[in-house]
């Protein structure tokens, strides 16, 4: 069932949003060379929770998965494109890291995600990070009143495939609201005009998962997702809410 959300509600949203965005660029500040994953975890929940918020991924349990996630935010490297586990890997010149992050205040839920080159990276890794973020801006630019959930995915695949890249299968984005993942699902591929229709007061994470390869994801056991052909992935994600004027970035 999709819940749209009041005025006071996305700006209660909005609140959470900031904190997570300055959370994201103080952990995406840190993530360099010989920085482990697990160290970036526990900086991620103590900020989070320095601001009076609670991860939200924490504990959670996704539909798919075997269990609840036992970590603040999610650490996919190279060819895992997402969910993938903080641990105690140290972070290596040429890794294309994805870090995915969640919390929750005031009841509500924001959910945002960016992808971190460590060192140097490939040319391939650069072009692929930035068709991935620049899909996401259109995917947002798409997301307004009277058009359709469709006019989000098309905008987004249409141009990574133009770059040559290719929609991870299976991944969406999802509304959000209290719950860190409620209807609509939101596919990064879809036809325009084709859909439900965009209203305001609907609040939807949009999260192009790209990779440079086929596109074909494999669950692995920890039920983190990699591209089947070890292709890297990358991945962006902002939490919006439509209003009568368009899209309005909450994270």
């Amino acid at each position: 069932m999709i819940t749209l959300k009041s005025k006071e509600e996305i700006a209660l949203m909005a609140e959470g949003g900031a904190i997570l965005r300055d959370v994201i660029r103080a952990v995406a500040d840190e993530a360099n060379e010989g920085v482990t994953l697990k160290d970036l975890d526990r900086l991620a929940e103590k900020l989070i929770r320095a601001k009076g918020a609670t991860p939200a991924f924490l504990g959670y349990k996704p539909h798919g998965a075997g269990k609840a996630y036992p970590a603040t935010i999610c650490t996919s490297v190279n060819d895992v494109i997402v969910h993938g586990l903080p641990t105690e890997r140290k972070l290596r010149s040429g890794d294309v890291l994805k870090l995915d992050f969640g919390l929750r205040l005031h009841g509500f839920c924001a959910d945002a995600a960016l992808t971190v080159a460590i060192g140097n990276v490939t040319s391939e890794a650069e072009k692929l990070i930035a068709a991935t973020k620049k899909a996401l801006l259109l995917g947002i630019k798409a997301a307004r009143p009277g058009n359709y959930l469709g006019d989000i995915g098309f905008a987004i695949s249409h141009y990574v495939r133009s770059k040559g890249f290719s929609v991870a299968e299976g991944l969406t984005g999802h509304g959000i609201g209290r719950e860190l993942h409620e209807d609509p699902s939101v596919y990064n591929f879809g036809k325009a005009g084709a859909g439900m229709e965009l209203v305001p007061g609907l609040v939807i994470a949009i999260e192009p998962m790209i990779a440079a390869g086929r596109g074909k994801i494999v669950q692995l056991p920890d039920d983190s997702y990699t591209m089947e052909d070890g292709s890297l992935s990358a991945h962006f994600e902002h939490t919006i809410a439509i209003t009568e004027n368009g899209p309005v970035i909450l994270t």
